[in-house]
């Protein structure tokens, strides 16, 4: 796969993953729960990172916004900041991607775009990884309580945000590490053309060397003088 080839499929990925975990954050369910009746479902509770609601059979909705921060659980304030943090690394992730990437004709030389497209890379790693720790924290806690015999108060499932949320930050990270790659490539060529110059630079002495010309000998400019007797 050419290197041009892999920063597109990259940043598809990462584009994504970005979308995917930028509509987890408003989505409803991130836990849910019913009160089932004989026939049909009687109600509904579901709740997110912003409010707890309760849908009855009829489909009418009853919303309460959580009153304070400061008064909401330990878990619910990181989960937020990871998620807002996420979202805004995988905004600046987008803007150094489209920069960097060889399709593009702007960043300067290759060896610059090379860098910036890995800067993106890791960027959008760290995106992965703080959605990733947000839905796993928050799954967490839905879990501990569902399984704890001692907890008695209304008991929550697994909602549906925290799939897309797993999904997104899974392509982050793959995107990511197929941006990183770049600067290996990069560098790589850098050093093969690097490594040509020297090459040429060490044969062109030998080369010259071998085509100089000698100088043509140089005879005596004094003439011989004979006897007249020498020719007898």
């Amino acid at each position: 796969m050419s290197n041009m080839a892999r920063e597109i499929l990259g940043f598809i990925l990462t584009t994504s993953g970005w979308v995917l975990v930028s509509s987890t954050l408003p989505t409803d369910y991130w836990k849910v729960s019913s009160i089932d009746g004989t026939v049909i479902t009687t109600a509904t509770f579901w709740s997110n990172l912003w409010k707890t609601c309760v849908t009855d059979s009829t489909g009418v909705s009853n919303c309460k916004d959580f009153p304070s921060m400061l008064a909401l659980d330990g878990y619910i304030q990181v989960c937020r900041g990871l998620m807002i943090a996420a979202v805004c690394l995988g905004f600046f992730a987008s803007i150094f991607a489209l920069i960097g990437m060889k399709c593009t004709k702007i960043g300067g030389p290759d060896q610059t775009k090379a860098r910036i497209v890995c800067l993106s890379g890791i960027t959008f790693m760290c995106t992965g990884l703080c959605s990733l720790s947000a839905c796993s924290l928050y799954a967490h806690r839905i879990t501990s309580e569902f399984f704890d015999p001692m907890f008695v108060a209304q008991k929550y499932e697994l909602g549906a945000a925290l799939f897309i949320g797993w999904a997104g930050s899974t392509l982050c990270i793959l995107g990511g590490a197929l941006f990183c790659l770049s600067l290996s490539d990069g560098m790589s060529t850098k050093a093969f053309v690097n490594s040509g110059a020297s090459l040429m630079s060490r044969a062109m002495p030998q080369s010259q060397s071998s085509h100089t010309r000698r100088p043509p000998p140089e005879y005596s400019g004094t003439s011989q003088h004979f006897d007249k007797n020498a020719y007898v």
